[in-house]
């Protein structure tokens, strides 16, 4: 690796020791139009292409177009042939870039270099913001995770530079954040391998989280595959005041939609009231439209993202974005096929959970709700930040109430924990003194990371098992998400009523009525909360964070050791046989939600990413089996004997016998994590049959060679028993729109027929014929 990288210790407050290069090449090409960002001179703003493209659209269609489908259509590998049916036709596109983050990294790279290309053909990059956990404090817990995770490190920086990758070390910021800081533009089509890259549509980009798998097919240039989405219009009128936020919005929206509301469809927010509502705030929202199921989120090209835009030093795109306003908002009368109303003006500040997303209660009903259910009054710890809720606004705004507080000689009664969501923000917060005034009011200002929200939290104030409750402004409350705790109770909110709740620390206190006894005795009611959009200063962009690909990285070598415990090199799956699936054993039989987190847990299993045989080890440990109600618990059908569920399946494979799993509805919901599907392939699994999918999931089980099958009659999800034999019979004339039949032996002989659902096209048909999409890609290699 000599003739590839220089060695430049780089320190800020401890925050960041990292290894910089010279800028790409690209960046000292002439730029002979706006790039897409600084770090990617040589790749412009693709808004002729899509004008043009779009056009042809038009011209097809004839009728007023939405938003979302004039910046996925222009996108369209073919916009001529393309079939264009909503819900319907399968698109494939040309994503103009791909974001990694390093947990979902390691495996992405490790299939991008199975696929033995040299290069990705569009500008990507990877952000490390999963690993770090915390335990004391951002300088602190930056410090170790760089030591625990050196040698993941080392090989996603190396392979970056080696496949021209761009690399944010340790310390960055959380992914989403940077891609709205540098690189998200109204009219982008962006995919991340993270559930929540939705989070660009406060730009006004279409960004679309999905497996490694698919990153893998657009970082080697083969148009990108989604199904042709609908399209769900927000339509917002007023403006937001008092209490209420921007999260209050999707807060709202999630109680209507419920966490599968949104699949298959982009949630399009319009009207006049989204022009009361901050860029970062637009984000916010998208954000969250992960946690109903939305393909993605997306808000029109507004003059709030062009002060956002030209606030971080892009006011070329902003100039740029608004010669090509056309492309960037919907037509009049554009066809929605759903339709949400929301008054900003009545909107209520929420607060929802605990356990899913999608339960709301107005803060005037929350203390109620709680009694009334035997939810924990009392909070044990406040947290605030995350990739949602992390901008200088929510700070400032945070700011403003720990602000009055601390001037009635009152502070946080509880544990309080803040995570900026960039070096950019950590840096312009601590010049300005709102982290002081946050650690004053009893905060912990954690590193820029994603840390409790995505389990990666060392929480040592309860034990595993206690019953009690949490609020934070994160996105996402499944059981044991933050703590590993089954017992915590997570609630979502925005951070200002956390920073509120937690100077209470109870459930059943109303910021906006409520009293609060200063430190002279005497009672004080909080103001509403307020803070900057953008700060007054400017942004401090801190320390330089960033590793540019060197121009020619084939010299660099990337070393992953044979007896490594973090990185293992993939051996591809095995072809079909060209055989029915017979008598197969069912593994497990899911009772109600089962989440990527309930099939393949975060938090402590996070090491384990880069090493799929290790992190198999994680497989279906929080999933109820449906025969005995327990978790991970399940009977070896070969001998008898009750055991853990990894245990199990690897007993299986090791004598050959081939299993299915059985789940319910909306399975697989929740975060983009490709490992939900590896780990099932990689340990004998051949079909997932359920009630229904969530769409990431589903299309990342396709990728990997297992069935995705939906039962036609979702009753007969209870004709399954768990020591049945399973057979899919027929599959040598699987189709795209043909039902494969289904026959269950039960233990009494008799067998029972029931007909099975998919969602596969030809192109995917193929994959599971190949063993997996990355065989398939090197068939076809082979042929050319």
């Amino acid at each position: 690796m000599a003739n590839c990288l220089r060695l430049i210790p780089l320190q800020s407050q401890g925050l960041v020791v990292g290894i910089q290069t010279a800028r790409c090449f690209h960046q000292s090409a002439p730029a002979l139009a706006v790039a897409m960002s600084k770090f990617d001179k040589s790749s412009p703003l693709p808004y002729e292409k899509l004008r043009k493209n779009l056009g042809i659209i038009k011209k097809r269609l004839n009728r007023p177009l939405t938003l979302s489908e004039k910046v996925l259509y222009s996108h369209l590998d073919d916009p001529q042939g393309q079939e264009i049916v909503r819900g319907t036709s399968y698109l494939r596109l040309r994503p103009d870039r791909v974001a990694m983050q390093d947990a979902t990294a390691q495996m992405a790279m490790l299939q991008f270099i199975s696929s033995g290309l040299p290069k990705v053909a569009v500008p990507s990059t990877i952000h490390c913001d999963h690993l770090i956990e915390a335990q004391v404090g951002g300088v602190e817990d930056l410090k170790r995770a760089k030591n625990v995770n050196e040698e993941v490190y080392t090989f996603l920086r190396s392979a970056g530079s080696k496949y021209g990758v761009g690399f944010w070390h340790p310390g960055s910021g959380i992914i989403h954040q940077i891609i709205l800081e540098n690189y998200a533009f109204p009219g982008l089509l962006m995919i991340g391998t993270d559930s929540h890259t939705p989070n660009g549509g406060g730009l006004g980009g279409l960004c679309i989280g999905v497996g490694g798998a698919d990153a893998v097919d657009v970082m080697a240039s083969i148009p990108w595959e989604l199904k042709c989405p609908k399209v769900i219009g927000v339509k917002l009128t007023g403006a937001l005041k008092g209490w209420s936020s921007p999260k209050d919005v999707i807060l709202k929206v999630a109680g209507i939609l419920t966490v599968k509301g949104g699949t298959g469809a982009i949630i399009e927010y319009f009207g006049p009231g989204v022009d009361n509502i901050s860029c970062t705030g637009m984000g916010t929202i998208c954000n969250m439209g992960a946690e109903i199921g939305a393909t993605t989120s997306v808000f029109p090209f507004n003059k709030r993202m062009a002060d956002y835009l030209n606030a971080t030093n892009r006011g070329d795109i902003a100039k740029e974005a608004g010669n090509f306003k056309d492309l960037l908002t919907p037509d009049d009368g554009a066809p929605y096929d759903q339709v949400v109303e929301i008054d900003l003006s009545t909107l209520e500040a929420h607060v929802n959970g605990p356990f899913t997303p999608d339960l709301a209660h107005p803060i005037s009903k929350l203390g109620e709700n709680a009694k009334k259910n035997g939810w924990p009054l009392e909070i044990k710890v406040g947290l605030i930040g995350s990739c949602t809720n992390s901008s200088y606004e929510d700070m400032a705004r945070c700011a403003s109430i720990a602000r009055e507080a601390l001037k009635h000689g009152v502070k946080s009664k509880i544990p309080f924990n803040v995570t900026p969501g960039s070096e950019q923000v950590r840096a312009t917060i601590e010049r300005d003194g709102i982290a002081q005034t946050l650690r004053e009011f009893g905060g912990t200002v954690l590193a820029n990371a994603c840390g409790p929200c995505i389990g990666q939290w060392d929480r040592k104030d309860v034990k595993k098992g206690e019953k009690n409750t949490i609020v934070n402004s994160y996105n996402r409350n499944f059981t044991g998400r933050n703590d590993a705790n089954p017992a915590t109770h997570a609630f979502v909110t925005s951070p200002e009523l956390v920073t509120a709740l937690a100077i209470k620390g109870s459930l059943d206190f109303d910021p906006r009525t409520d009293k609060i006894k200063a430190a002279d005795g005497s009672d004080f009611k909080l103001s509403d909360p307020f803070g900057d959009e953008l700060p007054v200063k400017g942004f401090d962009p801190g320390v330089d964070t960033y590793q540019s690909p060197p121009a020619d990285g084939s010299k660099v070598n990337v070393l992953v050791d044979p007896k490594s415990q973090r990185l293992q090199i993939l051996q591809p799956f095995d072809k079909w046989d060209g055989k029915d699936l017979e008598n197969m054993t069912i593994l497990i039989k899911v009772k109600g939600k089962c989440t990527t987190d309930h099939i393949s847990a975060a938090g402590p299993w996070l090491k384990y990413r880069g090493h799929l045989d290790n992190i198999s080890n994680n497989m279906f440990l929080t999933a109820t089996n449906a025969e005995n109600g327990e978790l991970n618990k399940v009977k070896n059908r070969q001998s008898g004997e009750w055991g853990p569920v990894p245990d199990t399946a690897r007993a299986y494979k090791a004598a050959g016998i081939k299993w299915v799993a059985v789940g319910d509805e909306n399975y697989g919901e929740g975060s983009s994590r490709e490992h939900a599907a590896l780990e099932p392939r990689h340990l004998g699994g051949r079909a997932i049959i359920v009630k229904s999918f969530a769409r990431i999931h589903e299309t990342n089980l396709k990728k990997q060679g297992l069935l995705p099958l939906t039962f036609s009659n979702p009753s007969d999800y209870d004709k399954v028993q768990p020591d049945d034999k399973v057979s899919l019979v027929g599959l040598s004339k699987l189709a795209p729109g043909k039902q494969v039949e289904c026959v269950l032996k039960h233990s009494n002989g008799q067998t029972e027929k029931i007909m099975l659902n998919h969602s596969m096209n030809e192109q995917q048909i193929d994959w599971f014929k190949a063993g997996s999409a990355l065989n398939r890609m090197k068939e076809m290699a082979g042929n050319k």
